[in-house]
């Protein structure tokens, strides 16, 4: 399964509050919504967070998850009517697409949380893109995020859910990609996260962690709240 990021932020003119709305009930609904190879989808809409890493911080006020089988079905969906003639043409009626972050990745649950087939519950979530230490080889990052990295996020305190993803191999077919992997944490609410960021663990432990598989200049986060548009009860 390709567990895929789409980051965006707002055209020139429009405020993040108008960008989210349109995104979520316009947007993902009338156009994304319609592509039939798309399994799942939600949108992940930014909150202000003073746990948000990156200097400058990233422009992107929100992030679209999609899920699709397999390479056969993405390069199918990108060739439908729904593709070509419905979300591609609206996108410049919102997002300001030439700041547009794509990924496909492989994701790994690190902490499962609850399963995704009950009623999903109102946490906020951190994502943060990671490009690794200049010089790394990228099957050695890959590794360490897993085996040494990830197990010792999961210790911070008030984690619900941990998912760490790895950019897929294509994106690596011209050159380097943007960033190498992708993780997430959720927390009850946006006290808990901040609190979490700044805590002791925090910087006596997760950063170090970091500093050893990420280039410090290219670790990027946003806080969000998830908006289901496709599951996650199921899968179409």
């Amino acid at each position: 399964m390709i567990h895929q990021f789409i980051l965006a932020a707002p055209k020139p003119g429009m405020t993040a509050q108008e960008f989210q709305d349109y995104w979520v009930n316009v947007h993902a609904v009338k156009f994304a919504a319609k592509i039939p190879q798309i399994r799942r989808y939600l949108i992940d809409s930014r909150v202000p967070s003073t746990a948000d890493r990156g200097r400058p911080a990233l422009p992107h006020q929100g992030m679209a998850e999609i899920w699709l089988a397999n390479e056969q079905e993405q390069l199918a969906s990108l060739q439908t009517e729904e593709f070509l003639h419905g979300a591609r043409l609206d996108e410049p009626n919102w997002a300001a697409f030439w700041l547009t972050i794509v990924l496909d990745t492989d994701a790994h649950e690190i902490v499962p949380g609850p399963p995704l087939t009950e009623a999903a519950p109102s946490w906020v979530k951190v994502t943060t893109l990671i490009k690794r230490r200049p010089g790394q080889d990228l099957a050695d990052h890959r590794e360490r995020t897993l085996s040494e990295y990830a197990p010792v996020v999961s210790g911070l305190p008030g984690v619900r859910r941990h998912l760490h993803a790895h950019t897929r191999d294509g994106f690596y077919t011209f050159g380097e990609a943007s960033f190498d992997s992708v993780e997430q944490i959720w927390f009850d609410d946006v006290a808990a996260a901040e609190a979490a960021l700044a805590s002791p663990y925090f910087t006596e432990k997760v950063a170090p962690a970091l500093d050893a598989v990420a280039d410090p200049a290219h670790v990027f986060s946003l806080t969000t709240r998830e908006n289901w548009i496709i599951g996650p009860q199921e899968e179409r």
